[in-house]
C-alpha cells in the first residue's frame, strides 16, 4: 500500500465522521467506527499492509521533540501514552500529522488543542489503532492470525527505532519548553 491510499482511507473515515474528527474524547466519538467500516471493505492484504504503514508512521512520530509536545498537551505522557498520542495523531489527517511531525508546535493550531488549553475538554490520543485495523480484518475473514503472522513477516525486515528521534530536553524545565514549543507552552504554560 502507498502512502497516498493509506492517508485517502484515513481522510475517507475522517469525512464520514464530519465535525466531530478530531476528538477522541467523547463517548460516541464516530471516526473509530468509520475508519473500521473502511478497512472492513478492503482485501484483507490490504487491511495488513494499511497495518503496516500504520506502524511506519507511529514510527515516524516517534521523536522527542513531538513527544515534549504531548506531555505538555496531556499534562504528562508516558510511553503507552505516547503511543496512544502517536496514534491519535494519525486520525487527525495528513496536514495535522505531518505538521506535528515536522513542528511539533503547530499543534497550538489545532481546535481540539486549543480547547483542551482552555479546559474545555477533548482529547488527541486514541488507545490502539491496531486494535481496529484486527477488528475489521476479524470481521471481514473469521479470523486474526494471518494478520499477525503478516504484521511479524513485515515488521521482522523493518528497521524500527529503538530511541525517540531529534533532541530532547527536560520537560519540566519551563524555559526551555517556552524556547522550543513557544506557542504550545503560551497555551498552557501561561
Amino acid at each position: 500500500m502507498e502512502g497516498d491510499v493509506w492517508w485517502t482511507i484515513i481522510e475517507s473515515a475522517r469525512a464520514a465522521a464530519g465535525d466531530r474528527a478530531d476528538d477522541r474524547g467523547a463517548p460516541d466519538d464516530p471516526l473509530p467506527g468509520a475508519l473500521t467500516d473502511r478497512l472492513a471493505a478492503l482485501d484483507p492484504r490490504r487491511i495488513a499492509a494499511f497495518a503496516l504503514w500504520t506502524v511506519d508512521r507511529t514510527d515516524c512520530a516517534y521523536r522527542y521533540p513531538l513527544w515534549n509536545a504531548a506531555r505538555l498537551i496531556e499534562g504528562g505522557c508516558d510511553d503507552d501514552g505516547f503511543r496512544d498520542f502517536r496514534d491519535g495523531l494519525i486520525l487527525l489527517g495528513r496536514r495535522t500529522f505531518g505538521d506535528a511531525v515536522r513542528e511539533p508546535d503547530s499543534l497550538a493550531e489545532s481546535e481540539v488543542v486549543t480547547r483542551m488549553a482552555r479546559g474545555e475538554g477533548g482529547w488527541i490520543g486514541y488507545q490502539s489503532l491496531c486494535a481496529l485495523i484486527r477488528e475489521a480484518y476479524l470481521r471481514l475473514t473469521g479470523e486474526t492470525r494471518t494478520l499477525d503472522a503478516a504484521l511479524a513477516a513485515g515488521l521482522a525486515a523493518a528497521t524500527r527505532p529503538r530511541l525517540p528521534f531529534g533532541e530532547n530536553w527536560d520537560p519540566e524545565d519551563r524555559s526551555e519548553t517556552r524556547r522550543r514549543l513557544p506557542r504550545l507552552a503560551a497555551l498552557f504554560l501561561g
